[in-house]
């Protein structure tokens, strides 16, 4: 049994109960983490707010990771209220709808810039808010997808981001080592998330995966959970710049 009592965890990234942070923070509570949640906007607060509810002692807060502003105001809120954390939880990623649609080719300038910003940047963004609060070490984790390696129809530009945030993770994590804070990837198979469904052809992906996977499935958010309680424990005190594959093992096959 993992046990992280006395550990606070701030987790980035809940939407609803779909959400693969809500996999994740209903793991390490379990664990025994004192949880700080964080959503990106007050149309999100009701929703997220009704979930952190069933998790007695954890704690709701609204950020906008593409704020610099609202970043600098949650982790100063988090000093105040915690005075340390020790594990950090990126699942935050963006990309406009037409440029997962369509051609690759016609990917719009802003399209990109929006999506390098929120999904790998914002991660560079907390994890320096971050690293201030971590005075005795710590994890950091963010999410990944296999079109960061290989090509996943209409993941276009948001493939791009993701092979750009497994590199931030092994940029931060050599850069971070020093203070004993380790940085991670979890790339998870997918799941019928809400940002998920801004991909063409979710559907068609899920049946793929689950007939390609050698276990013949499709993975869930709890079980993305329980990479993510691994990487925040003791157990992977040597594990930092990794991604790791949460996917069924759909990534080991040719075809």
């Amino acid at each position: 049994m993992i046990d992280l009592a006395g550990k606070t965890a701030v987790v980035f990234g809940l939407a609803n109960k779909r959400s693969i942070a809500w996999g994740i923070a209903q793991k390490l509570h379990a664990a025994g983490a004192v949880l700080a949640i964080c959503y990106q906007n007050e149309r999100m607060k009701l929703e997220a707010e009704g979930l952190i509810a069933e998790l007695p002692g954890a704690a709701g807060f609204q950020c906008d990771l593409s704020s610099d502003a609202e970043i600098e105001s949650l982790f100063a809120a988090l000093k105040d209220k915690y005075g340390k954390i020790d594990i950090l939880v990126h699942a935050v990623a963006f990309a406009p709808a037409a440029d997962l649609r369509g051609e690759f080719v016609n990917t719009s300038r802003e399209g990109f810039r929006l999506a390098m910003d929120v999904s790998v940047y914002s991660l560079i963004a907390a994890t320096r808010a971050a690293v201030p609060l971590m005075t005795e070490g710590g994890s950091i984790m963010t999410l990944s997808y296999y079109a960061a390696e290989k090509v996943v129809p209409n993941y276009n530009v948001m493939a791009v981001a993701k092979a750009g945030l497994e590199s931030t993770v092994r940029y931060l994590a050599w850069n971070l080592g020093p203070r004993n804070i380790r940085v991670n990837a979890i790339s998870a198979g997918p799941i019928k998330t809400l940002a998920a469904r801004g991909v063409g052809d979710l559907g068609d992906m899920l049946k793929s995966h689950a007939d390609r996977a050698p276990l013949q499935r499709n993975v869930d958010q709890l079980e993305v959970g329980g990479t993510a309680l691994y990487l925040a424990s003791d157990l992977s005190s040597a594990v930092t710049g990794e991604t790791l594959y949460v996917d069924c093992g759909y990534n080991i096959m040719g075809f």
